[in-house]
């Protein structure tokens, strides 16, 4: 790397050093003799735990077998898995050649997989047994060909289709010492390459470095904190970058922790984890912090163990946070962020219950603005709107160590998205005085209804406040007069609810304004989301036409 400057001292040895030793791979490598012998990992399912030591011998054997396969320095491994201990392997195991681990959505269509697949091209592509019939669609579709397919099947039930190889026999008699391959990997080298979660149809893959992956980790460590001594178990999967980072394997096993996988999410299996097990930190959105409430108000455990709950993906109602701190514990955070960049904002349990419903303050090493949209271009990183938590503006975030700035194959799409050393998230913000940041919805979930912008975060939460509405969903509808006109679907929690009691309840809000309120609505048992409780506002504004169409709305 040519540098011209000149420094006050000889930086060979530092720039030696940190470049080529500071890797997430070998923070991990330092628990595995500090803390040989202590838990890594547990797995209830299948009734095991594995040790540091343990834990590294299985990596090992992984890496030893991709080498065997070839696999070597950039290739992409690609796997399709439920948490599970395989998927820690299938994570580390890539760092130790010098290739990049590439988790992907395990609720994606045949269709949407393949896409990943030739985006990607990965030589190695792993999927869960449960999953084999979509993920043999997905081959069968995508032009390219993995040089190999393995099937991770942690009951041992189901057999790999034809021209796939089950884990246990592509493992079989690899030796459990580490790969004789001397600094695999340099700061900047990617590591992992997510796709994002595609809130508007189109995942994108994200490359993320050795940097941001020990940044990451270090956030969490802080933020929490997180010690050696905690255990966590996140409710997500571990696909996404809340669930890899937010108290998932990457923190966890970095800080030298205890990491419970969660296969399905299941109200009464996490609460009687979090007791078994005496579970330090629950990570989760807060659709499932609800689902945790309502089984330990029916069935009481023992939570004196917990630390704190840490929620994301989605806005923190103010009663629902005073509720979750009632029943569950005190300690409730709720992080802000991307894909791309982490979470970037951060409530903590002293700024909750008072500034719940805003997603909170810039972390300790990044920063926040909101800044003003234009039609046409980007706003510069100081064009901000003002701090009167009322203007609505774009908010950008800078985190320089949780982020690459850019995407795979996409530079058009990098180009929209970072400017500056900034990263523009999409999300519609205000913020106040004191830099809280509220997300008042998405920039192209916004929708005119008789010239006056609607944004639909700010009626759901509205709705959700009604004592008998489990979840919202707010959307425009085209309307001859109006341009569009609000539509709600709505997750009921007793049949007592009607249309019009809710348009009346509307009408009373002190904080909804007569326009805003919906004047359709449609009861719905699910709502479509991402796997981190982010609502798909794209999917039902594709729903709604049919759903007028086939006049399932109720007119109020």
């Amino acid at each position: 790397m040519a540098d011209d400057r000149h420094y006050t001292y000889d930086i060979s040895m530092f720039r030696d050093t940190f470049e080529n030793d500071f890797t997430y791979l070998n923070g991990f490598l330092r628990n595995t003799h500090r803390y040989a012998d202590r838990t890594a990992l547990t797995c209830y399912l299948r009734n095991r735990q594995w040790t540091y030591r343990v834990l590294n011998e299985d990596c090992n054997r992984l890496a030893h077998a991709l080498m065997k396969d070839g696999v070597g320095k950039t290739d992409i491994v690609m796997y399709q898995l439920y948490n599970c201990a395989e998927w820690v392997f299938i994570y580390l195991a890539p760092q130790k050649l010098g290739a990049i681990n590439c988790p992907i959505n395990f609720r994606l269509s045949y269709g949407e997989t393949a896409t990943i697949i030739d985006d990607s091209k990965p030589k190695v592509f792993f999927y869960d047994g449960a999953d084999g019939e979509t993920a043999e669609k997905a081959l069968n579709t995508a032009q390219h060909k993995p040089k190999t397919v393995v099937m991770v099947d942690i009951f041992g039930t189901a057999t790999p289709f034809a021209g796939a190889i089950s884990y246990e026999d592509y493992v079989r008699d690899q030796p459990h010492t580490n790969p004789d391959i001397p600094r695999p990997t340099h700061i900047y080298d990617e590591v992992t390459r997510l796709y994002t979660s595609g809130t508007t149809g189109r995942p994108k893959g994200v490359p993320l470095n050795n940097i941001n992956e020990i940044f990451s980790a270090h956030d969490v460590i802080m933020h929490f904190p997180l010690s050696p001594r905690d255990k966590t178990l996140n409710m997500t999967p571990w696909f996404h970058r809340g669930g890899l980072y937010s108290g998932g394997p990457n923190p966890t096993l970095y800080v030298g922790g205890e990491l419970v996988p969660l296969r399905h999410f299941h109200a009464a299996t996490v609460m009687g984890l979090a007791e078994e097990h005496g579970l330090s930190f629950l990570i989760g959105a807060p659709v499932t912090l609800s689902a945790l409430a309502d089984e330990q108000q029916k069935n009481r455990r023992d939570l004196s163990r917990l630390k704190g709950i840490v929620t994301m993906g989605a806005p923190l109602e103010r009663a629902a946070c005073i509720r979750f701190q009632e029943v569950l514990t005190p300690n409730i955070f709720n992080g802000y962020g991307s894909t791309e960049a982490f979470w970037n904002t951060f409530l903590r349990p002293y700024d909750l219950p008072d500034m719940a419903g805003s997603a909170g303050r810039s972390c300790t090493d990044d920063d926040m603005a909101v800044v003003r949209v234009y039609p046409d271009r980007l706003a510069e990183p100081d064009d901000h709107v003002a701090k009167d938590g009322n203007e609505v503006g774009e908010v950008i975030v800078r985190a320089a160590g949780k982020c690459s700035f850019s995407y795979v194959n996409r530079p058009e799409d990098a180009k929209a998205k970072f400017y500056k050393g900034w990263l523009y998230i999409g999300d519609l913000c205000t913020w106040n005085e004191q830099e809280f940041m509220t997300v008042v919805g998405r920039k192209d979930d916004m929708f005119i209804s008789g010239g006056e912008n609607i944004h639909p975060v700010q009626v759901e939460a509205v709705l959700n406040e009604h004592p008998e509405v489990t979840n919202s969903l707010v959307v425009g509808m085209p309307d001859p007069k109006w341009g569009q006109v609000v539509v709600a679907y709505v997750i009921k929690s007793g049949e007592m609810l009607t249309a019009k009691g809710l348009d009346e309840y509307c009408l009373q809000h002190p904080m909804l304004a007569n326009y805003k309120r919906p004047r359709y609505y449609r009861f719905v048992d699910t709502l479509p989301m991402t796997a981190t409780g982010k609502l798909l506002h794209y999917k039902a504004k594709v729903q709604v036409q049919e759903d007028s169409q086939a006049g399932l709305f109720e007119k109020v």
